[in-house]
């Protein structure tokens, strides 16, 4: 049985589907069991109450333990729990103070590492479907407006996350690895406007905002300010400074990570 926390997230259900896909059993966490949708013969269990009986590995998203993962390890050392797979950030790799994404995910990985269970580290970058927070803007007036345009970085397919989940969870490949994840190549956001322009046969536009008139955005849309001052810093540093484009997902899996441009083919009902 594998236990699968934030299984109605972005990874987390395409990680259901995935290991249901292998033949594996699975305990899906979510916060409301009664409104998710999986399909039949998965356990479909409540957040912050897991029942980790016959639960041999799990798959944990920050989301699930907002007071710290250490009750829940305790609790799976307790029940036999052999394994753990961590989603991360690649943001634990900028030593930078200003950056409390990347704060909050080294804090789990320490507490991951210190937890007695053999353990997998996935450091992705930013996610393709971010850019559904676009859709707004574009369904009503066809630009986005945001800071740092010129950012650079190789967001990726939550499908290919979690297919190195899976991975890391029915195999012993990635027992003490920490791999970085990404798609397939850089695009900025000006580039990502265009494709989802191109996807749904509209033309779209980027229009720059100073990082002030950025934040104040943020917030009025209940970004808590610690989480916006930490995105905008990461995305300004992407300007100059891009994570580089990794080959993991494709030497883990045999299998290329998915281009933004198919992932906004797929999503353009969205965006129309």
């Amino acid at each position: 049985m594998y236990l699968v926390t934030g299984a109605t997230g972005n990874v987390g259900r395409h990680l259901v589907d995935s290991l249901l896909d292998a033949g594996a059993a699975v305990r899906a966490g979510t916060r409301d069991p009664a409104t998710a949708r999986f399909p039949a013969g998965v356990d479909v269990v409540r957040t912050g109450a897991e029942p980790l009986d016959g639960v041999t590995a799990l798959f944990l998203n920050h989301s699930a333990v907002p007071d710290g993962p250490e009750d829940l390890f305790g609790r799976a050392r307790a029940h036999g729990v052999r394994r753990v797979v961590l989603l991360s950030s690649n943001s634990v790799l900028h030593e930078d103070p200003a950056n409390v994404i990347g704060a909050l995910h080294q804090h789990l990985e320490r507490a991951v590492r210190d937890s007695g269970l053999e353990w997998t580290l996935l450091r992705p970058g930013a996610f393709n479907t971010n850019t559904l927070q676009w859709a707004g803007q574009l369904r009503a007036e066809g630009v986005v407006r945001a800071a740092h345009g010129r950012a650079r970085s190789a967001t990726i397919d939550e499908r290919d996350i979690a297919a190195v989940a899976a991975h890391a969870l029915l195999s012993d490949g990635l027992v003490g690895a920490s791999p970085t994840l990404s798609g397939p190549e850089l695009l900025t956001p000006v580039d990502q406007v265009r494709l989802i322009g191109e996807a749904i046969g509209r033309p779209l536009r980027f229009e720059e905002l100073s990082v002030d008139e950025a934040r104040a955005a943020m917030l009025a849309e209940h970004y808590p300010p610690a989480i916006a001052d930490g995105l905008l810093h990461y995305f300004g540093r992407a300007v100059d400074h891009p994570d580089e484009v990794s080959p993991a997902v494709e030497d883990i899996t045999g299998v290329p990570p998915r281009a933004f441009a198919d992932w906004a083919e797929e999503h353009a009902a969205a965006f129309r």
